[in-house]
């Protein structure tokens, strides 16, 4: 892997811990909109490193969602779980960001927070492997 490639990945991985405590803190003020926001991404910067890491990318959030489903989960190196969660947060990400009078569940945001920090948590040490 070329050295610049190394420094995008971190720089991914990096951004997804940072989006993560970006959206502890919005989930404390209680804006909760944004916290599904910063989830969301908080798990797209994580698959796009992981992506990277094998020589993949896309610039369009469903061509990363196709690579991942493609490459990662369905092949089975990681639950089908960790794919529908990632869904899950895109389609609730677009639904806050976009649908006039989106309103979210305190609770299901809080499960979705600990749901996003296992998700990250899962990609980073298969990065760190390869």
């Amino acid at each position: 892997m070329k050295p610049e490639a190394r420094e995008y990945i971190e720089y991914r991985l990096a951004r997804a811990r940072e989006s993560l405590e970006e959206a502890e803190l919005l989930l404390a003020k209680g804006h909760l909109n944004t916290t599904v926001n910063r989830l969301y991404y908080a798990c797209f910067y994580a698959v796009s490193a992981l992506l990277l890491s094998e020589g993949q990318s896309s610039t369009k959030h469903s061509g990363v969602r196709a690579l991942f489903d493609r490459h990662w989960i369905k092949t089975g190196r990681l639950p089908l779980e960790q794919g529908r969660f990632y869904r899950l947060l895109f389609n609730q990400r677009h639904k806050g960001d976009y649908d006039d009078l989106a309103v979210f569940n305190e609770v299901d945001v809080q499960t979705w927070l600990g749901q996003a920090r296992e998700f990250v948590d899962a990609i980073s040490p298969l990065i760190q492997a390869m």
